[in-house]
């Protein structure tokens, strides 16, 4: 190691997050419906392990051989039950880093009109089609003036670290014990007919709203 080889390192480094633990990527899938921009959410499997029944963007983990941009176009075909050359990628959002170590990655797109056509969306903003329902319970649709028009409830709650007794305080010094920092986290939820919309989904959600109100 030596400082030239750092400063040119550097010079042609994209900078990341430290310590991902697992890395997801979700699409927010833009679409035109009844003359209204609307976004597509899913309803999780009740069958699913994690979060079943739970309202979500399509996307999912990423597998070591893909990009992000693979893989949330791989997900999003498989659980909508569309070929992934119907999936338009407009480019590449913000990164949500969870307290739980989940890294997510988001993208901003559209699916075609034969993707729409395919999954039979009816006056109510829902799918009849499902493909995948090992997956995904229901699809439907928002008007994305909804929640322009709506603030979500928000709660909040702190997040505490638990330090066991046996922490090592000698080797940092420490006679009493450290103060340890405590993190804040937020919960939004947005209501949409019979469909919470709440949790990470909420998150990702707000900070879109926040980033394209005014265009």
């Amino acid at each position: 190691m030596d400082i030239n080889h750092i400063k040119h390192t550097l010079e042609n480094r994209n900078p990341n997050l430290m310590e991902i633990k697992k890395e997801n990527a979700v699409f927010l899938p833009l679409v035109n419906w009844e003359g209204e921009l609307s976004l597509l959410f899913e309803v999780r499997s009740d069958n699913l392990k994690h979060q079943p029944g739970e309202v979500c963007f399509p996307g999912g983990r990423r597998e070591l051989d893909e990009t992000l941009k693979e893989c949330v176009c791989r997900e999003t075909a498989e659980e909508l039950g569309i070929e992934e050359a119907e999936i338009e990628i407009y480019g590449q959002f913000d990164t949500l880093h969870n307290y739980t170590n989940v890294t997510i990655h988001t993208f901003i797109g559209t699916i075609s009109k034969k993707a729409m056509n395919l999954l039979q969306f009816k006056n109510n903003g829902k799918a009849e089609y499902i493909a995948n329902s090992n997956e995904v319970k229901e699809l439907f649709l928002v008007p994305v003036s909804f929640f322009l028009n709506m603030k979500p409830y928000i709660y909040s709650f702190s997040v505490k670290p638990q330090i066991g007794d046996d922490f090592p305080y000698h080797m940092i010094d420490s006679v009493e014990k450290y103060q340890w920092l405590e993190g804040q986290y937020t919960v939004p939820i947005f209501h949409y007919k019979d469909n919470a919309i709440w949790g990470i989904t909420a998150r990702i959600l707000c900070r879109f709203l926040e980033e394209f109100k005014t265009g």
